[in-house]
């Protein structure tokens, strides 16, 4: 098999951190950054109490806790799906004002022991909202569709999903 090309890490700017300094095995840290993801004028998740895993090449992903997301607008979906890090993971569609995200959430009701900080929280596809927020910037979704990272002025790429870049 052809050995992976990494690419050459963007260099960071002041007050940005570069995925590439990112861990592998990827990890969970509790953030005080404040999240937010409004569609059509319906505050689906607003907090300050977030988790964010941080893996290489990967931009962060938010887990926001179930509390500080209105439930109501989530329904369980059957897809499920196996983190080689954080274990399996359950997946929810999201309903707003006549429209259904199907998988648009995903969580993990019993992480591995190293994830263990993210049981009880959902991440979210950032694509399918209006309004989804980092300390009030809008975010970029990760590219490539599958995962489920939030880009901001704060990280610097390149970033996984980007064509080519299925082997990093």
């Amino acid at each position: 098999m052809k050995q992976p090309h990494y690419p050459q890490p963007d260099p960071p700017r002041a007050g940005q951190e570069s995925v590439w300094d990112y861990p592998r095995p990827a990890i969970a840290e509790p953030t005080a950054r404040h999240i937010r993801i409004v569609h059509r004028s319906v505050i689906l998740a607003d907090t300050r109490e977030a988790w964010r895993t941080l893996e290489t090449s990967h931009p962060p992903t938010y887990y926001i806790p179930q509390a500080d997301i209105a439930m109501a607008h989530l329904a369980p979906n059957p897809a499920r799906s196996i983190c080689e890090w954080k274990g399996q993971a359950v997946y929810w569609d999201v309903l707003i004002a006549g429209e259904r995200f199907a998988g648009a959430g995903w969580s993990y009701p019993a992480p591995t022991p190293a994830f263990a900080g993210i049981a009880g929280h959902i991440a979210f596809y950032a694509a399918p909202f209006d309004e989804v927020t980092v300390d009030g910037e809008q975010v970029t979704p990760q590219p490539g569709g599958f995962y489920g990272g939030w880009i901001t002025s704060r990280e610097a790429g390149p970033f996984k999903g980007i064509p080519g870049s299925r082997f990093w």
